[in-house]
C-alpha cells in the first residue's frame, strides 16, 4: 500500500465530499436525461479538480498523477460520466499541452482549461479505424496560410462542449503508419468545425460525445504540438495518463457497487435470515473487496512511477485492463445481489453496470490493452 502525504488525503477527502454534495445525488436523473449541466465545469474549477498537476503559474493545482487518480476514484464513484468529461479536458487535452505544447500554446490554453474557462476535447477516433494512429485518414495540408485540416472523427468526449480540440491528423500523405501524424491544436469556433451530439448511449449517458468533422478547416503553422511528425507519440503518450485516469475510475465505479451492495444486504431479507448472513452474497462481497483493492493498488503503482518519471506504460496497461474488467464483474455480481432490484433504474445497479461496460470501450478496447501490454512483455516498443 502506497502511504498517501496529508496533502493527498486532504485532496481525496475534498473531492469526495464535493462528489457526494453535488454529483450523486443527481446521477441517475442526469443519466435518465442524457445530460450534464455545464456549470458542472465551474464547480470543478471551484474546488480545484480541472487544474490538478498543472503548474501554478497557469492557474493549476500543483499536485502529481497519484493525487489525480484519488481524485478520479472519487468521481467514478459518483458519476463516471463526470469523471470521463474531466479526464478527457485535464488528463488528456491539458496533459498534452503541458508535455508538449511550445510556451506560447501552454499560455494560452492551460489557465482556461483549468478555471473551467475552456473545455477540450481529444479528437483521435476516426470511424474506420477506431484509435489506430498508424491507420488515420484525417489529413492536414500546409499551404502558404497555414495548415488545413480534413476528416471526420467520432465518439469524442467532449465533442460538443469543447473550446479546443486536438486534432490528430496526416501531415505526410506518403508517409504510411503512424510517423506520418500530427497533432494540432484547434479552437472549434473556427470555420468549417462542427460536432454532432451522439445520444442513446448503452452508458455514461450523461457525458457529451460527439461525432466531429472538419471541413478545410484553417489553422495556423503555430497550429501543431510538437513537431510535424510528433503525433504517435503525443497519442500514446496521453494515453499512458489515460489508462491511469480509467482505472482509477473503474475502481470508483466498484467501490459504488460495493457500497450500495452493502447497504442493500444491511435491509434486505432472503427466506428467513438477512441477506448479508446468506454465505454466497457474503462470497460476492468478499471478492468484490479484494478485486477493488487489488485494482486500486495497480492503479497507485502506476501513478506513482509516473510521479517519479519512471516508464510506467507496462503499469498503466495493467491498471487500465485490470480495474475495467474488476468494474464490469463487480456490476455484474451486484446485479446478482440486489436480485431483480438490479435491473431497474431506481437501484444505482442498472445505471453502474451500463457505465462500467461503456468503460471497457474507453481510450482502447481491452483487447488493444492485451496487445499493448504483451508488446512491451516482449520487448516491442509502442513506438
Amino acid at each position: 500500500m502506497i502511504d498517501l502525504t496529508p496533502g493527498q488525503r486532504l485532496l481525496r477527502d475534498t473531492a469526495r465530499d464535493f462528489a457526494d454534495r453535488e454529483l450523486a445525488p443527481y446521477a441517475r436523473e442526469r443519466d435518465r436525461r442524457e445530460e450534464l449541466p455545464r456549470s458542472v465545469v465551474g464547480q470543478l474549477a471551484e474546488v480545484g479538480v480541472l487544474g490538478l498537476g498543472l503548474p501554478e503559474r497557469y492557474g493549476g493545482v500543483e499536485a502529481g498523477t497519484l493525487s489525480y487518480c484519488l481524485a478520479m476514484e472519487e468521481l467514478g464513484r459518483a458519476d463516471a460520466s463526470v469523471g470521463g468529461m474531466v479526464a478527457a479536458s485535464l488528463g488528456l487535452v491539458a496533459g498534452a499541452i503541458l508535455r508538449w505544447g511550445a510556451e506560447e500554446q501552454r499560455a494560452a490554453w492551460l489557465p482556461r482549461l483549468a478555471s473551467g474557462e475552456s473545455v477540450g476535447c481529444f479528437a483521435l477516433t476516426e470511424p474506420e479505424c477506431g484509435s489506430d494512429v498508424s491507420r488515420l485518414t484525417t489529413r492536414a495540408t500546409l499551404g502558404p496560410d497555414g495548415w488545413r485540416i480534413t476528416g471526420v472523427k467520432t465518439f469524442i468526449t467532449n465533442g460538443t462542449w469543447a473550446d479546443v480540440a486536438l486534432v490528430f491528423a496526416r501531415v505526410d500523405p506518403d508517409q504510411a503508419g503512424p510517423r506520418g501524424v500530427g497533432c494540432f491544436l484547434v479552437p472549434t469556433d473556427l470555420p468549417g468545425f462542427s460536432a454532432r451530439p451522439i445520444k442513446n448511449k448503452l452508458g455514461l449517458r450523461a457525458q457529451d460525445v460527439a461525432e466531429v468533422v472538419l471541413e478545410e478547416v484553417r489553422v495556423s503553422r503555430d497550429a501543431l504540438l510538437g513537431s510535424p511528425g510528433d503525433g504517435f507519440a503525443v497519442a500514446v503518450t496521453a494515453l499512458d495518463r489515460g489508462r491511469i485516469s480509467l482505472a482509477a475510475g473503474c475502481v470508483g465505479i466498484a467501490r459504488a457497487v460495493l457500497d450500495a451492495a452493502l447497504g442493500y444486504t444491511g435491509q434486505r431479507h432472503g427466506p428467513g435470515e438477512p441477506a448479508a448472513d446468506i454465505q454466497p452474497v457474503r462470497r460476492l462481497l468478499a471478492v468484490m473487496d479484494v478485486e477493488i483493492t487489488a485494482a486500486r493498488l495497480l492503479t497507485h503503482t502506476a501513478a506513482h512511477l509516473a510521479d517519479r518519471g519512471l516508464d510506467h506504460s507496462l503499469a498503466a496497461s495493467r491498471a487500465g485492463l485490470y480495474a475495467s474488467e474488476v468494474a464490469v464483474r463487480a456490476t455484474g455480481d451486484g446485479v446478482q445481489v440486489f436480485g431483480c432490484n438490479g435491473y431497474i433504474d431506481e437501484f444505482p445497479l442498472e445505471r453502474l453496470l451500463r457505465d462500467a461496460l461503456m468503460a471497457t470501450r474507453y481510450e482502447d478496447a481491452g483487447r488493444a490493452r492485451r496487445l499493448l501490454l504483451g508488446r512491451g512483455l516482449t520487448g516491442m516498443s509502442a513506438l
